[in-house]
């Protein structure tokens, strides 16, 4: 947007150490209705796509780096689509963050809750598969 932070970036309870980055405006209600994060969000208002003329200053990349260079982000949290683009997203704006000595941070990919694998397509599986943790 064209002011400074949304309203619930402005939110004084949320931590500016933590930014989360999403593709659109949309995901940032899903999250906030399925989660308890208590940071801000950086709303890309699409993905990197060469093919057809987006690059990172289209999808406002150089005031992401901007706010990164201002110091106070400790964790940048990708949430960005698991697509092709969303993920070459990720890829880059994580390559940014590290470079700033930043951690970097993927949210999990892999079978849905109440999913059955044997109908989970092979590249999801693996995602999942490889993204394990401890139980």
């Amino acid at each position: 947007s064209e002011t400074e932070l949304c309203s619930l970036c402005s939110n004084p309870r949320r931590s500016g150490r933590q930014i989360c980055v999403v593709e659109t405006p949309a995901e940032v209600a899903a999250l906030e209705q399925a989660t308890h994060y208590a940071g801000h969000y950086f709303v890309l208002g699409g993905r990197l796509s060469p093919l057809d003329g987006i690059g990172p200053r289209e999808i406002g990349l150089d005031r992401l780096q901007t706010i990164l260079a201002e110091g106070g982000v400790e964790e940048l949290i990708l949430a960005t689509n698991p697509t092709v683009e969303g993920e070459a997203t990720a890829h880059y704006i994580g390559e940014i963050a590290k470079a700033r000595g930043i951690r970097v941070t993927r949210i999990a990919h892999g079978v849905p809750l109440g999913g059955e694998l044997e109908y989970v397509d092979g590249g999801t599986l693996l995602h999942a598969f490889t993204g394990r943790r401890e139980y």
